[in-house]
């Protein structure tokens, strides 16, 4: 099958395009690296052209709540059009576990926007939701540092490996559409505190994290609303395994 991925040069992307090639099928990258933009639409008729499958990793480049709903509103109608024209048989799309149980963040309304247009198009669809990625451990440190002080709420998540993420979606590309979601996560749960502490410990950070109620998680404040459902497909990889191998 020729399965184009949208996104496909980025951390998930990359790893989806790998695994997909590995089991025979034409893998095509597909991001403005390569000449497709899905905000202006160029590229991307050309991309998808003879696809049997589009996957859509793809994320924005600015996390303002604006920013990131044009980006996924536009980006998703654009691929959306482009794939029906070139008669696209599956759309697969990664968002985000909980995102519809946090309204207060713009970046989940954003997916929760994306996942609205893609079950009401026409096409045959897959929606992957996955839980937060080990390897956004910093990324998320640095959002929640002030004077040298990481704040962050006790918030249940369950992190997982993109290795884990990118095995998630590449298997449901290669496999029949659901027309609905489906869930995957990391084996373990961890208070958003307790999981970044680990890491930035195991990294020898000399940041300290500090449990603060009150902290925001992307404009919302986190409960168990991150955690996956009871019918989640739970990845192997531990956060004590995935730190080994960094």
């Amino acid at each position: 099958m020729k399965i184009v991925v949208i996104g496909g040069t980025g951390l998930i992307g990359s790893k989806v395009v790998a695994r997909l090639g590995e089991r025979g099928h034409e893998a095509v990258p597909a991001s403005p690296r390569t000449g497709v933009n899905t905000l202006t639409g160029e590229g991307v008729k050309e991309a998808l052209h003879d696809a049997n499958v589009v996957v859509d990793v793809s994320n924005s480049p600015s996390f303002q709540d604006d920013d990131v709903v044009e980006f996924f509103r536009t980006s998703t109608s654009n691929l959306l059009d482009a794939a029906g024209a070139a008669g696209v048989g599956h759309y697969v799309a990664l968002s985000v576990v909980g995102a519809d149980r946090l309204p207060e963040s713009g970046y989940l309304r954003a997916k929760v926007a994306q996942e609205e247009l893609i079950a009401a198009s026409t096409l045959p669809y897959s929606i992957v939701r996955a839980t937060q990625f080990f390897e956004f451990a910093g990324q998320i440190a640095d959002s929640a540092t002030a004077d040298g002080e990481v704040r962050l709420s006790g918030g249940a998540v369950q992190p997982m490996a993109a290795e884990d993420v990118a095995a998630a979606v590449g298997g449901t590309a290669a496999g029949a559409p659901v027309n609905g979601i489906a869930e995957v996560a990391g084996p373990e749960v961890f208070g958003l505190d307790r999981w970044i502490g680990t890491v930035l410990a195991a990294r020898h950070d000399p940041r300290t994290v500090i449990t603060d109620p009150q902290a925001r998680y992307f404009g919302a404040l986190p409960d168990r609303e991150l955690l996956p459902g009871p019918g989640a497909s739970l990845a192997r990889t531990r956060l004590s395994e995935w730190l080994t191998r960094q």
